[in-house]
Parts: structure tokens; sequence; C-alpha cells
């Protein structure tokens, strides 16, 4: 195995130790891995409570780098962010931040409520995300930012407010856990105090995967690209140029974590996730649902699953989901996990049309939940 393909394996192990227990969240933790290998950055949309920071957390843990966290409001002040101005310094004339433990020094970033700051502060989190420069008096320095993750309720409808949301270039819109999947959350949550320690990775491990991303041969994507494109352009659903060319990083990204260095049609999903709003993004799923059918990635099968909406791709993430639950030793909790998985398989495959993977999944999961509890 590669030096890339062991990378990005372990990538994978750290968004499943990052969402045991987190229904539905699979999305967002591969959403930051693929934003920190693309050095874009990543805004998530829904309501409170919906687990956005337990996600970015974890993942932030598990990566081993720098973690900085604020939840913003209308009174949050600049140095709360960037640090305060040094006052030995400053009787000295010069206007410097002690940025020591603040945003400007740190590997990953999570700002919920990110809309609700001032305009000083918005300014000085776009040369930030921008350029990964903090700017201040005479501090300027070179951030090591490999992704901020932007949380809010909703979208925001101020022009000068959406036009800082634009540099966030992936959009993720969660909702709550659906019915169907009550179950396993309650026992999710039961079993979140007793996990332990899970798979880890480190920030060379993105920043090897990120190096290579310049090296992906896009000719053969780029046609497709600009095919998908004119599709959602003949339907209504736009683009600004800018987002347009920036695209071509996240595919390329989606390359590297695939473990290859030519980009193809399988590797344009991230595609739906540029695109600004929920409803611009249903709407593409039905407009490129030819383009985006042979959608694949080893490393990031969850976001890729949303996209297509194609049996082949829920099948790779319901026999990942069911060997995870049956690796789990907490019996009480995997059991009722085993029992969702089996519904929801059930829920979309007949006996007849299961794969020889997922069959093989499935009977070792009625085994489970026949177990004596």
């Amino acid at each position: 195995m590669t030096s890339y393909a062991s990378a990005a394996t372990r990538l994978r192990d750290v968004v499943h130790s990052a969402t045991r227990g987190l229904v539905d969240r699979e999305q967002l933790a591969e959403l930051m891995v693929l934003a920190s290998v693309a050095d874009e950055h990543l805004l998530v949309v829904g309501p409170p409570g919906t687990a956005k920071s337990a996600v970015v957390r974890r993942v932030a843990n598990a990566l081993g780098g720098r973690y900085f966290e604020y939840l913003l409001g209308r009174f949050t002040e600049p140095s709360e962010l960037f640090g305060p101005v040094d006052l030995r310094k400053l009787r000295d004339g010069r206007v410097e931040a002690d940025v020591t433990g603040m945003l400007p020094e740190a590997d990953i970033a999570f700002l919920d409520e990110v809309f609700l700051g001032s305009t000083a502060i918005l300014n000085s989190l776009l040369g930030v995300l921008n350029e990964r420069r903090f700017r201040r008096g005479h501090t300027d320095i070179q951030c090591p930012l490999r992704v901020c993750v932007g949380a809010a309720n909703a979208l925001p409808e101020d022009e000068s407010l959406a036009a800082f949301a634009d540099r966030f270039l992936l959009r993720l819109f969660v909702e709550p856990v659906p019915d169907n999947r009550l179950e396993e959350l309650l026992a999710g949550g039961w079993s979140q105090e007793s996990l332990g320690a899970g798979s880890t990775a480190e920030m060379s491990d993105l920043d090897l995967l990120r190096a290579q991303v310049v090296h992906v041969r896009m000719d053969e994507a780029r046609v497709a690209l600009a095919d998908a494109l004119r599709k959602l352009r003949g339907a209504g659903v736009l683009l600004s140029d800018r987002r347009i060319v920036k695209t071509q990083r996240l595919v390329a990204a989606a390359t590297v974590l695939a473990g290859r260095q030519t980009a193809t049609d399988a590797d344009l999903w991230p595609l739906l996730y540029v695109l600004p709003s929920r409803e611009a993004q249903l709407s593409a799923q039905e407009v490129l649902r030819d383009s985006l059918r042979m959608a694949t990635n080893p490393t990031l099968r969850s976001a890729v699953e949303q996209v297509v909406l194609q049996p082949v791709s829920r099948v790779e993430r319901l026999v990942q989901a069911a060997r995870s639950c049956l690796d789990d030793t907490d019996g009480v909790a995997a059991r009722t996990i085993a029992e969702a998985l089996l519904r929801e398989i059930d829920a979309n495959f007949t006996v007849p049309a299961l794969s020889p993977e997922l069959a093989v999944e499935r009977a070792r999961l009625v085994v489970r939940v026949s177990e004596p509890a």
C-alpha cells in the first residue's frame, strides 16, 4: 500500500471513529476531510442540537492538530478570536496581537453562529479564510489553518453576509435524525459515555494528501465537469465563475482520497456540495442523476451516497456500517443498531437483490439480534 493510500485509510478510520454513536453525521466528518485536503472551508447549516460541534470536535481531536472553537454573538469582540493587543509591545508604540492559543494559530477551527460576527470580525476572517494570513496593526502572520467549519441555523439573507458565506466553498445542510432511526439515535447517545478513544491520524496525513492535489490529471474530468455545469445552467441552477473554478480543487481532492492520480467522472460528486442552497442541491440531484451515476469513493462513502442516491453507494455504506456494528462490544447498543440496520437493508433491498457482501453482513446481523440480551 502506498503512503498516500495509507494516509487515506487512516482518515477513513478517523471518520468512522468520530461518528460512532452519532446517527447520519458521517457526511459532516467526510466533508471536513475533503475540505481539508482541498484547502477549502465548509459551512454547515441546520437547527441547534444536531451534533455539528460534536463531530467537528471529534475529528479535530483524532487528527491531533491545534483546535479552536468559538460561539459567536452580536457582542463578540475581535480579541476573543484573534487575541488581545500585546500591552508590552504597545508601550513601545507597536500594535501587535498576542495570538497564543487563538484562531490564527489553529490547524482546525469551528465557528458556531458564524454570521453573527461583527463587521470587524468578518473582515479579519476573510483574510484568514482566503489567504491563510492574519493582519492587525504590526501583526502579519501566516496561519496554519487547514479547514474552518462554520455553522449557522440558516443561510443569511443580507447581501454582505452572503458574500462572506461564499468563502465557504462546501455547503452541508443537516436535519434532525429521521423517525426510522430514532432507536439508533437513542442507543448511540446512551453509549456515548462508555466510548473510548477511537482511531487517530495525524496532520501530516492531511498534508501528504494536500500536496498531491496539484498533481492530479484533470483533463478527462474537466470535460465531464463542464458538461455537468451546462446541464445545471440549462435547468436554471447557476454557480458563480469563482465557485466553478474552485470546484476543480474538490474534484482533485476527491481523486486523491480515492487513491488515484487521474480524475474521472467518478470524482465529480463534490459539485453537488458546492451549490449554495438546499433547494439548488435537491434540483441538481435530479438534473445530474446520469452524470453522477458512476460516482464512488472508498474513503468518503456516505458523502457520495447522499449525492448519487444509487443502490451501489448505499450497499457500500450499509456493509461498512454492519461491520462496524458487529465489531462493537457493547451488546445492548450494538443490538439496537443491528436491528435498525436490518430494517434499513430490508426496506431498500429484496433478498434476491442483495449483493453477496451485503447478504453475508445481513446474515451476521440476524445472528446478533437473535442472541440473548
